[in-house]
């Protein structure tokens, strides 16, 4: 059998203000109906002879992916959480163990949680053909034929033919190149960019790691024997984690490695890496602009406006990025996109939320979304999904008011339980313990209203959780 393993980590800052930390892209439905990590494992269903993934993912998000995976093919997927990201080689390395005690030496397909691939017959064509490489050794990657000569892309160089099947090994792997190279590397031929997908048997990989990383190798080994099941989640000790470097796959492992293996891959891929490329992956309209949302235009030309709140004008403009979310505005030159990081590190170095969160912030239970804020006050929309229960919890700084809109509440204040049924309200103050349950079948909606000194988030003592956490 193939066990897949997704890798769900990394923050995708170049698509933000919709991608952030806290909210990052493979989790958003940037394309179609369902996320990209959804996607991703829905199209999983193709490929003969798989079983269920192994989704490796930040602490931070894991009640958000373990939300989305319940509603894809393979519910029952294996959740791994990384206390802090040490890149692609050391998540691989702890998947590996984690796989090896489903199965002896398992075959294993990473794959990145946020590409988009249009191809689903030549995509399991493709995994058909690196499985039988990496059952006989091999450190299989999957090289996109070029269509561009793209500067964003490392390369990899294809070396002698391994077998009739275009499955060559690799000679090099390059770094970005300049246009004037990548230009050159396209008419050679035998150069396909770096797509992050890969296929290896287990042991294969972590031989490999021992041999080129040691430290590495042992840092991971520690770490998986001291993880710990929480709640539906496998949580990897940070103690232990701590001391493994960090590093890719590629420089770790693959460029060390005399066994490695190139597969030709056209399979219509895209690591939506910027708003120019998720604007190239739909389909534009006459002027080849792409349109998202309450958005109306005149004299508009190859555009991408997204405005997920307001209503948005676009006139007499063309080659403009417009970006429009509940708390931030972007506007830029389709030629500039690939700038938007070091914003993005201004921003946080400024302390600027926008970066982390957006306005609507997802829980275990269901979500929050600011609707205003000035001093001493702050006015929230909850959702409470069916059955789920918040905290019972106590604020030193602050007290709220509960007024129900739509769902029935079952709320602990003190030592008392009551109902709080549509138009009704209630008070808790400040220091009291109390507890939001939706005992409905329907989702609860309430708007809260917060009074004090001190409204931040982090004004949260939890006394009980029904999800294991004790921070806010």
């Amino acid at each position: 059998m193939v066990i897949p393993v997704v890798l769900s980590g990394g923050s995708g800052t170049r698509l933000w203000p919709l991608s952030r930390k806290m909210h990052p892209k493979q989790l958003l439905p940037l394309i179609g109906d369902t996320t990209l990590l959804q996607a991703t494992l829905n199209r999983l269903e193709s490929v003969d002879s798989i079983t269920d993934p192994i989704v490796i993912c930040n602490d931070d998000y894991r009640f958000l992916v373990a939300e989305q995976i319940k509603h894809t093919v393979f519910p029952q997927s294996e959740i791994i959480l990384e206390p802090f990201g040490r890149d692609t080689a050391p998540a691989i390395a702890l998947a590996a163990f984690s796989a090896m005690q489903k199965e002896e030496d398992p075959t294993l397909l990473i794959l990145p949680a946020d590409h988009d691939i249009k191809n689903i017959k030549g995509f399991r064509e493709t995994i058909a053909l690196g499985r039988q490489q990496a059952e006989q050794g091999w450190l299989v990657t999957f090289g996109i034929v070029p269509t561009s000569a793209e500067t964003g892309y490392g390369y990899i160089k294809a070396g002698p033919a391994i077998n009739s099947g275009g499955c060559c090994k690799v000679e090099r792997f390059v770094e970005k190149p300049d246009r004037k190279t990548a230009e050159q590397y396209v008419k050679e031929g035998d150069f396909y960019w770096n797509s992050g997908m890969f296929m290896f048997k287990a042991t294969t990989y972590l031989e490999a790691l021992k041999t080129h990383n040691a430290k590495m190798y042992n840092a991971c080994v520690k770490a998986h024997e001291a993880s710990e099941r929480d709640l539906t989640f496998l949580r990897i000790d940070s103690k232990a984690f701590e001391s493994c470097p960090a590093d890719s796959i590629d420089y770790a492992v693959l460029e060390k490695s005399e066994n490695v293996a190139v597969i030709p891959a056209d399979i219509g891929w895209s690591d939506i890496g910027s708003w120019s490329a998720l604007h190239d992956l739909h389909q534009g309209d006459a002027d080849n602009n792409v349109i998202i949302g309450d958005v109306k235009i005149s004299d508009t030309k190859n555009c991408y406006i997204r405005s997920n709140k307001k209503l948005t004008v676009g006139l007499g403009i063309k080659d403009l990025i417009i970006i429009d979310t509940a708390d931030a505005l972007l506007v830029a030159h389709r030629d500039k996109v690939q700038d938007i990081k070091p914003i993005v590190e201004s921003l946080k170095e400024e302390g600027r939320t926008e970066v982390d969160i957006h306005k609507k912030v997802y829980r275990p239970w269901g979500a929050y979304q600011g609707i205003d804020e000035a001093e001493r006050f702050q006015v929230k929309r909850i959702t409470v999904n069916s059955g789920q229960i918040l905290s019972l919890q106590m604020h030193h700084h602050r007290a709220e008011h509960w007024i129900v809109v739509s769902g029935t509440a079952k709320v602990t204040r003190g030592e008392e339980d009551f109902i709080v049924a549509e138009n009704e309200s209630t008070y808790i103050p400040l220091g009291v313990k109390h507890r939001l349950e939706n005992i409905g079948k329907i989702p609860l909606q309430l708007i809260e209203v917060q009074t004090g000194s001190y409204l931040g988030e982090d004004d949260i003592v939890r006394f009980d959780d029904v999800y294991g956490r004790s921070a806010n």
